[in-house]
């Protein structure tokens, strides 16, 4: 986890990063949701459900997977800072808490940022309107995971809800003391990826639906604040790109190029 001071190193920075991204071989991934005549239902979380459940309508499709990167970890407070800041941040207890209070659009402004300082081509080119900001996706910057990369990579090649049993995996209302945990502390998926399940909320790249929601982004997951049952791998939230809340961070990925 990258807690360390760099100066002016930045190769010294990016072997540390980059010793923390875990590449992902390519795949394909079955998603659904529900949606009825009000709403769009997060999937296996019924007690959402507005209607009966002869109202409700499974919706399944399938994507393919390219590889790429993934980081092991939620983006910490210091990782965060330290990039945003551009200069040294000085340590606390707080270096390995996942950074919280950041929008979608500040995850997409963070990763620009972070590919500029490592000398890689920023993915995304930002417009006050999301709906309307561009994803580059022959860059070779850091970005958010997309949806389905996101489900694919927290399964890793799983069948259940959950990897394992959540106690082993996911800081929940249960456990969680009421605040978000130091990332790295549970158990990993398969994969080696830690808190996929659980501790914060991770924005997505996608727009959830334009015709009901608009320019609502996708987050998955779950969180600290959450029961169990609202923990998994194919739960899946939705809300403004500018929306902030103290159990909502995020993850990078690179595309293998």
């Amino acid at each position: 986890m990258i807690n360390g001071k760099y100066g002016g190193d930045r190769e010294r920075f990016l072997q540390e990063l980059m010793s923390l991204m875990v590449p992902i071989e390519g795949g394909t991934v079955a998603l659904r949701d529900y949606i009825n005549d009000a709403k769009w239902i997060s999937s296996d979380y019924t007690l959402s459900d507005p209607g009966r459940g002869s109202d409700r309508k499974r919706i399944t499709w399938t994507e393919t997977i390219e590889p790429f990167y993934v980081m092991k970890y939620p983006v910490t407070e210091h990782l965060y800072h330290f990039v945003m800041q551009k200069e040294e941040v000085e340590s606390s207890v707080r270096d390995l808490l996942p950074i919280t209070e950041v929008s979608w659009l500040d995850s997409l402004t963070f990763c620009n940022a972070l590919s500029r300082m490592l000398g890689r081509t920023e993915c995304y080119i930002i417009t006050n309107e999301s709906e309307n900001t561009i994803y580059n996706k022959e860059a070779n910057g850091f970005r958010l995971l997309s949806d389905a990369e996101w489900q694919y990579t927290c399964k890793a090649g799983t069948k259940g809800y959950r990897y394992e049993t959540i106690d082993k995996i996911a800081w929940y209302q249960e456990n969680a003391n009421g605040s978000a945990q130091p990332v790295g502390q549970l158990l990993p998926n398969p994969w080696g990826l830690y808190d996929m399940i659980g501790n914060v909320w991770e924005w997505c790249w996608d727009l959830y639906d334009t015709e009901r929601y608009g320019d609502y982004r996708v987050f998955r997951g779950g969180s600290w604040a959450e029961v169990e049952n609202n923990c998994g791998s194919t739960v899946r939230r939705k809300s403004m790109p500018n929306f902030k809340i103290d159990d909502l961070g995020f993850r990078i990925a690179l595309s293998q190029r």
